[in-house]
């Protein structure tokens, strides 16, 4: 390994933060994770701890360089995928979180979004943001911070504190403070960002009184952000480059280069995302229109869709109920069972997202007899993600005019089989899934590694990692309208 050179990747999600080495064929080659904790405050808050994730940070990066075996001098860059909408707000001098990280998840923003919707904001937001009103979107959680949390409104005045999401928070302590900046794809979801003039946008940031000046510098994906030495850990500085949030650098993983192209990252939730090219377009209905990425001076718009409990739903029958004592068990059990027993599961753990955003729904189980047992539900529950799924997809390809011919797909539970085989069932079309699970780490290295010449081209970057499973449909069309019918009919009952 000494002469060769090689790509490190930093993945934070909403569970853990992920260091990888990515060499010149788009392999990884090592890589290392920390989990963080989740905090809980209230019903539907959800917090992250800024300072762990950041030292976790660290602690992964230098486990697999050491691991590695490899030289710092061999390291071409550092590529950053976060989390998105996950808000943080720090001191500018020291460094430090005013309050834990708000999660994209968190719910505390809705009584805020009430209030914005009530004054008939629905309209200006969704034509400059692309996005709707929602606590699942970073401002809310700013807003809150500062209105919430003692002696931050002074600061904000004395220009003592800024905000950003997880990428900014990281970039900001991996150059000892001397950088506050975010790509586009982060800005896109804030809520706070005009995604067609490409600036903060002053009249939102005034109706949520959130001052301009906090805000990060907003850069092209590609561009190097600036250079770190990881806290002296490296002999020399190496160029931050290749800054994406999680699904669009998932998307950019799966090379959806060209308009049409759309992929499913699976994990706690799920991102559904499909390119739309550089024209900027809004739906009217339950999709938002986020920046996908910015890459060589241009900018390219996507479709996308967010599910809240997916991935996170399997986690809660393993933890809360204990039907089962690992998740990969699910699998097995769905596979057992012949049908679904007429049992629906209802994943509103945290409200529904797209395409009903609906923040007021709770989870449900419809359908239970004496003859349900655990299995059905955890079928069930397998079940709900592919459904949510196909809600989002049908609607996405409706508004965008474009057929989809298939679906690439990442992400942990991508390794279950049932659902992978179900999805495409209900889809009706292929399902490729990747060799790996961190699409969004490479598609982040892929961008860091066009800038610094690792790679030359797009052209090359599609001959990497073509090892796909694929899933084709055999779900005879009948069972199929019946089950997602079903499904339809379930989902009313708790709407309504």
């Amino acid at each position: 390994m000494r002469n060769k050179e090689y790509l490190l990747a930093v993945d934070q999600s909403t569970s853990g933060t992920k260091a990888l080495i990515i060499n010149k064929k788009g392999k990884i080659i090592k890589k290392d994770m920390l989990e963080h904790q989740q905090f809980y405050p209230q019903s539907v808050w959800v917090e992250h701890d800024p300072e762990e994730i950041y030292q976790n940070t660290i602690k992964v990066i230098k486990k697999v360089i050491n691991d590695s075996e490899i030289a710092s001098g061999q390291i071409k860059s550092l590529s950053i995928t976060n989390q998105r909408e996950t808000a943080v707000v720090w001191d500018k001098a020291t460094g430090k979180p005013v309050y834990n990280a708000v999660v994209w998840q968190c719910q505390r923003g809705e009584k805020i979004c009430n209030e914005l919707k009530e004054k008939g904001y629905q309209k200006l937001f969704r034509e400059k943001t692309g996005l709707l009103i929602d606590p699942y979107f970073s401002a809310t959680g700013i807003k809150w911070i500062l209105d919430n949390v003692k002696g931050v409104r002074e600061k904000v005045e004395n220009g003592e504190v800024v905000f950003g999401t997880i990428d900014s928070w990281l970039i900001y302590k991996l150059t000892n403070k001397k950088v506050h900046a975010t790509d586009f794809s982060n800005a896109s979801r804030t809520m706070l960002y005009n995604i067609k003039d490409l600036c903060w946008d002053k009249e939102i940031m005034k109706i949520l009184d959130i001052p301009e000046q906090m805000a990060p510098e907003v850069k092209y994906s590609d561009e190097i952000f600036a250079y770190t030495t990881l806290n002296d850990f490296l002999d020399q500085p190496i160029p931050i480059v290749g800054v994406l949030g999680d699904s669009h650098a998932a998307l950019f993983g799966q090379k959806c280069f060209e308009k049409g192209m759309a992929k499913v990252t699976y994990g706690t939730g799920s991102s559904i995302a499909m390119n739309i090219g550089d024209e900027y377009k809004i739906s009217d209905k339950g999709i938002v229109t986020s920046i996908g990425w910015g890459l060589n001076n241009k900018i390219e718009y996507i479709y996308e869709g967010n599910i809240h409990s997916t991935g996170a739903t399997i986690k809660w029958i393993v933890k809360n109920l204990k039907l089962i004592s690992d998740e990969k068990d699910s699998e097995k059990i769905a596979l057992e069972l012949e049908n679904n027993g007429g049992v629906y599961f209802i994943p509103a753990f945290v409200g529904l997202g797209a395409p009903y955003w609906k923040n007021d729904v709770k989870a449900g189980i419809v359908g239970i007899t004496f003859e349900t047992r655990k299995e059905h539900i955890v079928r069930a529950a397998l079940e709900s993600i592919a459904y949510q799924i196909k809600d989002v997809v049908d609607l996405m390809t409706e508004e965008a005019e474009i057929e989809i011919k298939e679906i690439k797909v990442d992400g942990g539970p991508t390794q279950n089989k049932f659902l992978m085989q179900f999805q495409s069932d209900m889809l009706g079309v292929p399902v490729y899934k990747s060799e790996f699970e961190e699409l969004s780490a490479i598609g982040a290295a892929y961008l860091g590694g066009l800038t610094t010449g690792f790679w030359e081209s797009q052209a090359e970057l599609r001959l990497l990692n073509e090892n796909a499973t694929v899933y084709k449909s055999n779900l005879k069309d009948k069972l199929k309208s019946k089950y997602y019918k079903d499904w339809q009919e379930a989902l009313a009952k708790l709407i309504n």
